[in-house]
Parts: structure tokens; C-alpha cells; sequence
């Protein structure tokens, strides 16, 4: 169900230390890092930090697995009828990987939630 998930912490480093020592007890290390986030994992990075932006709203992100890319497009269209505000519509997203197919929306609250297919079309 869960593709990956994304939290913000509020200071980078100090979580960086932290979670490079406790995640590698159980076999996860660093396998990504971008300015705006650091991706961990096994085998690919499922779990990513991000610095939190000012004040105390923190937005989480929260990616679901699609079998295929229709359920990307069935994910946003549901989402859109149910209200929420569009991040990014479905599309290839290839500088995450060539075959990344993914939909990007605000649930209620205000967090960041998607629908990602990691299969070529």
C-alpha cells in the first residue's frame, strides 16, 4: 500500500545523525540525497526527510503504490472530485526514475499525498 513516505524535521542534521545510526541497525542507509531531501531504504528509498519550512505547519508526504498508471489518473480524478488542490497532475516524472508515473495532491490537512506507478507504460 505504502510506496513511500516523507517527513520534515526541523533540524536536518541532527536528524541525518540520527536516523543514519538507527536505520543502519536494521539494514536501511542513505541512497538519495537532494538539496530539498534525503532519501533512505533496503533496496530504494522509502523513507525521506526533508528540512521544515518556517512556522509550525509541517507537511508530510505520504505516497501510495498504483498497479499501473489508470490508477494514477482514477487517484487524481477522485482526489479532484473530493475537493483537494492539485500539486501535479499525472505524469513521468523521470528525474526520480525514467518509468516514474505519479499524481500529486493536498489532503484536508494540508499534507502532501500521491499516487506513484514505477512501471513503464
Amino acid at each position: 500500500m505504502l510506496d513511500h513516505l516523507g517527513i520534515q524535521v526541523r533540524d536536518l542534521d541532527a536528524s541525518l545523525a540520527f536516523y543514519d545510526a538507527v536505520l543502519a541497525t536494521l539494514g536501511a542507509r542513505r541512497m538519495l540525497q537532494h538539496p530539498e531531501a534525503i532519501g533512505y531504504g533496503n533496496s530504494s528509498p522509502d523513507f525521506w526527510l526533508s528540512p521544515a519550512g518556517e512556522g509550525s505547519q509541517r507537511e508530510n508526504h505520504i505516497a501510495f503504490t498504483a498497479a499501473d498508471r489508470a490508477a494514477v489518473h482514477a487517484f487524481h480524478d477522485a482526489a479532484v472530485a473530493a475537493g483537494a488542490q492539485v500539486l501535479h497532475a499525472p505524469r513521468v516524472w523521470p528525474e526520480y526514475h525514467p518509468s516514474y508515473f505519479g499524481a500529486f495532491v493536498r489532503d484536508p490537512d494540508g499534507n502532501n499525498v500521491e499516487a506513484v506507478c514505477h512501471a513503464p507504460d
